[in-house]
C-alpha cells in the first residue's frame, strides 16, 4: 500500500525524509494524531488499519489530552483502555485539565 502523505511540519523536530513508516509506525501514528489535521489522521487510518491505530494509541506512555480524548470517542474506548491513563492515574496525579 502507497505510504501516507502527511505533512512535514508534524514531523518538525526528525528528518522528515527518512522516516521508515514500518519500523517507527507507532511514532508516526501518535504524532498524526497529536498534531495533525483531519487529513492527516484519514491517511494514517487507510494506511495502518484502525486496530494498529488503536493499539499504538492505547499502548503510548503519554498522550496530550486532546489527543487521548479524540482517540477515546472517535473508537469508542474507555478511559482504562489507555495505558497514559492508567500510568497517569496510578500516580495520584489529577490530569490539569
Amino acid at each position: 500500500m502507497k505510504k501516507p502523505v502527511l505533512n512535514k511540519r508534524i514531523f518538525w523536530d526528525t528528518d522528515f525524509e527518512s522516516i521508515d513508516y514500518d519500523k517507527y509506525w507507532q511514532f508516526v501514528i501518535c504524532r498524526a494524531f497529536e498534531r495533525g489535521d483531519v487529513d492527516d489522521i484519514r491517511q494514517v487510518r487507510r494506511y495502518y488499519g484502525d486496530q494498529k491505530v488503536i493499539k499504538a494509541l492505547t499502548e503510548s506512555k503519554w498522550l496530550f489530552y486532546h489527543t487521548f480524548s479524540l482517540a477515546k470517542n472517535m473508537f469508542d474506548l474507555k478511559d482504562t483502555d489507555f495505558r497514559c491513563y492508567i500510568l497517569n492515574h496510578s500516580k495520584g496525579i489529577p490530569w490539569t485539565y
